[in-house]
């Protein structure tokens, strides 16, 4: 039996801001990192992760991180997302909005479809190739321990579960990587600027100097933290109360909606209050706590899973991945206009294509932080990742077991 080496929550956050301040300080230094726009968390957190499977090769011992904390950051940043939301940047997010429902459709399909492609190639079931698809892919980590069992189930394949795990994990990496990039070609190929650079980046500072709006004092802190936090626990008693209506939804969802009914609603009740959306201080914590998520879900990569499945995770991965940035560059991207609203979302539809929503909102951070403001493209995304993904994904994969 293998020993495990269990790491404190406490200590698992502490090691998070490690991590991120490591990562940062890599990125500083190494400029192709910034030149392909990769998140410091993401480079902070995949060497750890490395680190990590170093011990569990030289060791034999598992490491495992106590990470309740994390899922803090996750809701306060996407708490973060819907204050920072406008009305007029809802409605105008509208149409890119239905665009991306049937492009996500379409991404689970041709994913399970390739995904069932591979494991043929490779002696698996037919039916296995939802989770070397959309169940592990566009679905991430939960999705695939969720429909696991009943996979194994159906097709009789013995860790079914260590399966979806093993080829969520390295979606997660995958598309940590791709999305800096994917924007990186098309925003200089097609030369495209900010469409509101006069705003300043709304979700983290910017990396070039300029002029930012207001000041970071700890009144703005506190007076921001406050309506975060008022909007995290309003978001536990929706979750709470759609839970109880037989509706499943991540926390997450109510948090960012509450966010934005309380960012509109003072605005609209109180014009001259100090200001909260929009402000430096909203970004700094925004950007704090998704880097502090993003670190703590990277660190805690159990890489070794990967190993067992050998060329077929690398065949079958390969091929995922060229479909979704080929798919991204040449259909996403000029059905949503071919600007560089579009290149943002593209950058973010590769990230939680692949991996989860926190690796697209981080892989847009970072192109926004290099190329300029996006403010619809981070409540566009999310709204499609959190309200649809799992319901049309669910369906796609129950025909897919059931056929």
């Amino acid at each position: 039996m293998t020993e495990t080496i269990q790491i404190p929550d406490f200590i698992a956050v502490t090691l998070g801001f490690a991590v991120f301040l490591t990562g940062a300080n890599i990125n500083a230094r190494v400029e192709i990192l910034r030149r392909f726009n990769i998140p410091e968390p993401v480079t902070g957190g995949l060497l750890a992760a490395l680190a990590v499977l170093a011990v569990y090769v030289t060791t034999g011992r598992e490491i495992d991180f106590i990470l309740d904390s994390r899922d803090y950051f996750l809701v306060m940043f996407f708490a973060a997302i819907g204050l920072n939301a406008r009305l007029s940047d809802l409605i105008a997010g509208g149409k890119p909005l239905a665009i991306l429902l049937v492009l996500t459709l379409m991404t689970i399909v041709a994913q399970n479809l390739i995904g069932a492609a591979g494991a043929v190639l490779f002696g698996y079931p037919a039916k296995a190739g939802v989770l070397f698809g959309s169940a592990a892919l566009i679905g991430g980590h939960g999705t695939a321990i969720a429909w696991a069992p009943q996979v194994g189930t159906a097709t009789g394949l013995a860790g079914a579960n260590e399966l979806g795990v093993a080829v969520a994990t390295l979606g997660l990496v995958l598309a940590a990587l791709i999305g800096g990039p994917i924007a990186k070609r098309l925003i200089e190929k097609h030369n495209l600027t900010s469409d509101r650079p006069e705003e300043g980046n709304t979700v983290g500072l910017p990396e070039t100097s300029g002029p930012v709006r207001g000041d970071i004092n700890h009144l703005s802190v506190m007076r921001v933290l406050l309506h975060l936090n008022v909007a995290v626990v309003l978001g536990y008693i929706a979750h709470e109360l759609i839970a109880e209506a037989g509706l499943m939804l991540p926390l997450f969802v109510p948090c960012l909606i509450v966010g934005i009914l309380i960012a509109n609603i003072r605005t609209a009740l109180f014009p001259d209050a100090p200001p909260v959306t929009q402000t430096p201080s909203l970004a700094l914590i925004s950007e704090f706590a998704l880097g502090a998520f993003l670190a703590m879900s990277l660190m805690s990569l159990q890489l070794w899973t990967i190993a067992d499945l050998g060329l077929a995770i690398v065949v079958i991965l390969g091929a995922q991945t060229l479909f979704t940035v080929l798919f991204v560059i040449y259909v996403l991207f000029p059905l949503l206009g071919r600007g560089y609203r579009a290149a943002v979302l593209a950058a973010g539809f590769g990230g939680f294509a692949l991996g989860a929503t926190p690796t697209a909102i981080a892989n847009m951070t970072a192109v926004t932080k290099r190329y300029g403001p996006s403010p619809i493209a981070f409540v566009v995304l999310p709204l499609v990742s959190a309200f649809f993904v799992d319901i049309a994904n669910a369906i796609v994969i129950q025909a897919v077991v059931n056929f």
